[in-house]
């Protein structure tokens, strides 16, 4: 079920306050619903390896794409979505400095679901020098001779970095599953070897957090006309997305069981709603705010006897 935070009261801008970014998150978080996945009860993990399904059960149905809490248009939050962006700059050039942590962060959605845009308008602002972005098509004839982490492995963030993974992973029990590539025994063991996975990253010092990005079929149907009526974005538009689209309730049953088994503290799924984009650009970019401010960061001490250091 929506996990929903209480929307009394005033948005922050018809208050004319946009707090200081470590008072940002006790007010925002009243303001708009939280959409992180509940976690199954981690006294069952025992069984859990042994029946998967005791985990708690995602129905999508219940999740609104066209939700934006309180807020009604995209002017109420751009003063909101760019004090997070230069939030984010500031926290990732102490990630670097201090090279003690690193934040993984994974983009899902349906074709047209907004992941390119998000990462332009809310990753936009992390230094490139240390962030790294990777979109993970259809395996190569080499990546295919491999378990299925074999090509995602290289791409996991070194500490002082932020890696963006354009789809990831779980292509392999999405795209997989749904088109029947492999037996349905090898993908259904894959959600163990997924979350094992993400454990280790967690415990070498990785955040991560995952983002479902979900729209709507209606929207997605709007989205695929603009693209077409768009010569600047014919570029955008596969045929074969026409046809992925015939098997949008088999995709979100699907997405149900990842969040379902693969939804743990140490590797949160969060869905989005991405309806409105400017929604989701204030949801995605508060909760990586969020995140890196739990880090506790701190710079590095200076070297001994820079006091005295004069240059001339």
């Amino acid at each position: 079920m929506v996990t929903q935070v209480a929307t009394k009261g005033k948005t922050l801008t018809e208050r004319g306050e946009v707090p200081h970014p470590r008072e940002r998150f006790s007010a925002v978080e009243t303001r708009f619903p939280a959409y992180a996945v509940p976690f199954g009860d981690p006294r069952l993990a025992a069984t859990a390896r042994r029946n998967r399904s005791v985990w708690a059960a995602i129905d999508l149905s219940e999740y609104d794409p066209d939700d934006s809490g309180v807020f009604k248009t995209k002017s109420e939050v751009r003063k909101l979505v760019k004090s997070n962006r230069t939030r984010i700059a500031e926290l990732q050039e102490l990630m670097f400095a201090e090279g003690k942590h690193a934040m993984l962060i994974v983009l899902q959605a349906m074709d047209a679901g907004g992941k390119d845009g998000t990462i332009r308008h809310v990753m936009g602002g992390f230094n490139p020098q240390g962030c790294h972005v990777v979109g993970f098509g259809v395996p190569t004839k080499q990546e295919l001779a491999h378990d299925f982490l074999w090509r995602i492995h290289p791409h996991t963030p070194p500490r002082g970095y932020v890696s963006i993974f354009n789809r990831s992973h779980y292509e392999d029990v999405l795209v997989v599953r749904v088109k029947e590539l492999v037996p349905k025994k090898v993908w259904q063991a894959r959600y163990d070897h997924i979350n094992n996975f993400e454990r280790l990253l967690a415990d070498s010092g990785v955040t991560i957090l995952k983002f479902y990005l979900h729209i709507s079929k209606d929207e997605q149907k709007k989205r695929f006309e603009r693209r077409l009526q768009r010569p600047d974005k014919h570029w955008k538009f596969d045929p074969a997305d026409l046809k992925t689209r015939t098997r949008w309730d088999d995709y979100m049953r699907a997405f149900e069981d990842v969040f379902s088994k693969c939804n743990h503290p140490w590797a949160p799924w969060y869905i989005v709603p991405a309806n409105r984009k400017w929604y989701r650009n204030l949801v995605v970019s508060t909760i990586i705010v969020e995140a890196m401010e739990r880090m506790d960061m701190h710079y590095p001490p200076a070297l001994e006897g820079l006091e005295g250091i004069v240059i001339e």
